[in-house]
């Protein structure tokens, strides 16, 4: 039995979305512990991970979440470009960088939304 048969790989744009939020959730929680008094990022993480878990799994309730992280994301990311635009380079590239594949992948999984219906 193969690799992508185990992982259930029929649709690789899924799990690469899948991929993406649960990558998002464990940075969201390494940021977390280095500075607790960031407790939106803990929500941020939180959604990411049940994001990634509801994808996987192709459960209905996830195209909430990935609307709910496209707004949140927008915004934090956003806020964080205006607040430090210019001050660290690497924390620039790597909003511009989670703001778009947050976009990308929030079109992505609304397109694809039927898949997670069944």
């Amino acid at each position: 039995m193969s690799l992508r048969s185990k992982l259930k790989l029929d649709d690789v744009g899924l799990f690469a979305a899948s991929a993406f939020y649960a990558a998002v959730g464990i940075v969201s929680f390494v940021v977390l512990f280095s500075d607790i008094q960031l407790v939106h990022i803990a929500i941020i993480g939180t959604f990411s991970l049940m994001t990634a878990y509801g994808l996987f799994t192709r459960r209905v309730w996830t195209i909430w979440f990935v609307a709910t992280l496209f707004f949140v994301a927008t915004t934090v990311s956003a806020y964080t470009l205006y607040l430090l635009a210019g001050r660290d380079a690497t924390l620039d590239v790597s909003m511009i960088l989670y703001l778009a594949l947050t976009w990308i992948f929030t079109v992505y999984v609304a397109a694809r939304r039927k898949v997670l219906e069944t």
